[in-house]
């Protein structure tokens, strides 16, 4: 048995252990038995058509009005969820609480929803997140749904192929579109190792798409496409 094999059971035997010392709790109703239990993920709304065919916002016709005006670099988004009620909470919970171990149960839901897409992609790439919130954090949330989805999928992860050449404010407190676009402008490079063909994005939500078309950019510039990109939760 080799020492990455051993440290996989280990791990699992660890968090057999804490789950029966301290039993997982929905992040939105309490309930014990898992991050996400069922009722809640059965009473999330979907991210479901029409939509616009590029960002995913809701739009009676293929393309919104938005996109017909800029078109973005990427090819095309799809979202599991609308980002509220549990939806919310499940991403406030891995983000702000520092709930790691809900990413799998995440990935699980958003892996389906590619399975069912099915994009022309041949590599997964997260959105990567600045240094110094990385290491507050603990963890960088998009590479942890990314890790897990290109095991359930099978996609190979390039975890390096783009980098955070700077910090930026939370794309949350930006107001409007164009003052996110600013924000991230130049924020991200390509990394070492650049994926060729088509890329699969991975975040945990999107609003304007400002954050993932910086990023498609960076990836078409160095020769990869067509970007695709996949998230948790869709703010309508």
């Amino acid at each position: 048995m080799t020492e990455l094999a051993q440290r996989s059971i280990a791990s699992r035997i660890w968090e057999r252990s804490l789950d029966l010392l301290f039993p997982p709790r929905c992040v939105s109703c309490a309930e014990f038995g898992a991050f996400i239990c069922a009722s809640c993920v059965a009473g999330m709304a979907t991210a479901s058509p029409p939509r616009c065919q590029s960002c995913w916002m809701p739009a009676k016709e293929s393309q919104c009005g938005r996109c017909r005006v800029r078109r973005p670099a990427f090819s095309g988004v799809r979202s599991v969820f609308v980002n509220e009620g549990a939806a919310r909470d499940a991403i406030y919970a891995l983000k702000f609480r520092r709930l790691s171990a809900i990413a799998p149960g995440m990935s699980g839901l958003m892996a389906k929803l590619l399975i069912e897409w099915g994009p022309p992609v041949q590599a997964i790439v997260p959105v990567p997140l600045a240094g110094r919130r990385r290491r507050l954090r603990g963890f960088d949330q998009s590479e942890l749904l990314a890790r897990e989805i290109a095991r359930l999928t099978g996609i190979p992860l390039a975890r390096r192929a783009l980098v955070r050449r700077r910090s930026t404010a939370p794309q949350s407190r930006q107001a409007g579109e164009s003052a996110r676009r600013r924000n991230v402008a130049g924020a991200f490079g390509p990394g070492r190792r650049m994926p060729i063909g088509g890329v699969l994005l991975i975040d945990d939500v999107v609003t304007t798409g400002a954050t993932l078309d910086a990023c498609a950019r960076v990836l078409i510039s160095e020769g990869g496409g067509p970007v695709f990109a996949l998230t948790f939760a869709r703010e309508d």
